[in-house]
């Protein structure tokens, strides 16, 4: 039975890896530079032993029995509760059957699809309030709840409801997937846990076999699967070159298929992900965000997405058509300057000028891996729009991925950009010493919750980089950062406020919160 299993998922990875192939060389042929990088650099290195790390992960069979509630039909366009309001979602593709469309049905063997993990009532990813339902309506049976990855580790117990409870504390309360990387064969560094509150690091079946080999376990939130049109990188890292690679290894490792995703399955879930837009519509102070000639909501972002491409607005000279970069990445509330006269009045004059704080306030970045390093420059004078660059929307227009500081363990020092901000809660995360032992940072020691782009890439210049996330449809979403440490957008605020020393007023804090919840 073992030989049997093994050799079915030897065929499965040998499939994935053709597929893989076949769609990355279409990427050389259309010319998409970030695929033709991924090619060049063999970043796909980490799929085998992280795809057989998580086939052979234990599974609940007594949870397996509690499927996926779905709704009949997604409609063309929608508004759901959110903790602000509502968040408006629109269905380019239609109303969608969700019996007869592959994003919706079990392709694995845990009873889990793509639509336990991508909420249209999160903006089409997660939140940690939704999942808290999710937990007390099914007992923690739901299928977000598997061992594989949903637990803190899969040797945690989930024989009872109480142990349940605490073997998917962080996602639950922090909206984590466990993300089990191995080190990569030549890796500039070695890794030592500091602090393995699961055990699943330090143990040799699921974690390290010694400082430069076995497996790293991190804790990630699932990005959303809207708005997708606008990205240029994949995962938090970067580390798969298509949606199509994307959706056959969420299937096998999320889902421990043991079959491989036919061509036109991929295809299915691809085209129903790629019509998906989400962004707040309407707040509980300020009321609907199209109104007064206001453009928020859903609707405008299929504008936005027909003039938006790659390298638009990039701050740092990539954009190809030359146009100088401007710091006022939003407009869509410009029509409500200086209103008076009403509580509903008084709320959006505070939302736009949360979006002329976000446009216009100084921040002095300084210790950013990925900007500071690669410019030469100690300081660089920038706003929020450095890094959320694109219009409207507030993701990087071209692949950045850059280390702020959010993965950061040990004492905090502002000088040199180390150390974790009080403002974020990391103290239920497991944290590691990562000694760079070789390339240009040997010698040099980091301590960190999260490797990021480094366990892809074996460089010790990528520690902790990760890509920022598209700012649409936030209010939805909370807990905040790749590793749900900022459990409010006031907490978002408040570390920016410390890692850069931003020097926000109570009122400018209070309008940028109001502002970032109408997005």
């Amino acid at each position: 039975m073992k030989i049997h299993r093994r050799a079915s998922l030897a065929r499965l990875i040998v499939t994935r890896n053709k597929s893989r192939a076949i769609f990355v060389s279409a990427c050389l042929v259309v010319g998409v530079a970030s695929c033709a990088t991924t090619l060049v650099v063999r970043e796909n290195a980490w799929i085998q032993e992280a795809m057989e790390h998580l086939q052979k992960m234990r599974h609940d069979r007594d949870a397996e029995d509690t499927k996926q509630k779905t709704p009949a039909v997604i409609p063309a366009m929608a508004t759901y509760k959110d903790p602000s309001g509502l968040i408006g979602s629109v269905n380019a593709n239609g109303p969608t059957v969700t019996a007869d469309n592959a994003f919706f049905q079990d392709l694995g063997t845990n009873g889990r699809t793509c639509f336990s993990c991508h909420q249209p009532d999160s903006g089409w990813g997660i939140s940690s309030d939704s999942i808290e339902r999710s937990f007390k309506e099914s007992d923690g049976k739901a299928p977000i709840f598997r061992p594989v990855d949903g637990a803190v580790c899969p040797t945690a117990d989930t024989s009872t409801e109480a142990a349940r409870r605490k073997a998917y504390r962080l996602l639950t309360e922090k909206g984590l997937i466990r993300i089990a990387i191995g080190i990569p064969k030549g890796a500039e560094f070695s890794v030592k846990p500091v602090n393995d509150p699961y055990g699943c690091n330090t143990d040799p079946a699921t974690g390290l076999t010694s400082p430069t080999s076995g497996l790293v376990s991190v804790y990630r939130r699932p990005l959303p699967s809207a708005n997708l049109g606008f990205i240029n990188a994949i995962m938090w890292d970067g580390r798969e070159p298509s949606l199509q690679s994307q959706t056959a290894d969420a299937t096998t490792g999320h889902a421990q298929a043991t079959t491989a995703l036919t061509t036109a399955q991929i295809d299915q879930i691809i085209a129903f992900e790629n019509g998906l837009l989400a962004a707040q519509s309407q707040d509980k102070a300020a009321g609907n965000l199209s109104a007064a000639s206001a453009t928020g909501g859903p609707a405008g972002l299929n504008a936005t997405l027909a003039t938006t491409f790659p390298g638009i607005n990039d701050p740092l000279g990539g954009n190809p058509k030359g146009t100088p970069f401007t710091s006022t990445i939003f407009t869509l509330y410009d029509s409500w300057s200086g209103l008076t006269g009403s509580r509903r009045n008084a709320a959006r004059a505070s939302v736009q000028r949360g979006q002329t704080v976000f446009n216009t306030k100084p921040i002095a970045i300084t210790g950013v891996n990925g900007i500071n390093d690669a410019l030469g420059v100690k300081t660089l004078n920038g706003f929020c729009g450095t890094c959320h660059d694109t219009p409207n929307v507030g993701n990087h227009s071209v692949r950045l991925p850059i280390n702020i500081g959010i993965a950061n363990a040990g004492p905090f020092d502002k000088a040199t950009g180390t150390g974790a901000v009080s403002a974020l809660d990391i103290a239920d995360l497991p944290s590691f010493t990562i000694s760079c032992d070789l390339g240009p940072n040997k010698g040099t020691t980091y301590q960190v919750t999260d490797l990021g782009r480094a366990m892809i890439s074996g460089k010790c210049a990528d520690i902790g980089k990760m890509k920022g996330p598209i700012l649409r449809g936030l209010a939805s979403r909370a807990p905040y950062f790749h590793n749900g440490s900022a459990k409010t957008l006031d907490d978002v605020v408040g570390f920016y406020t410390q890692r850069f020393g931003t020097s926000f007023t109570a009122q400018e804090s209070a309008d940028l919160v109001a502002f970032l919840k109408t997005l």
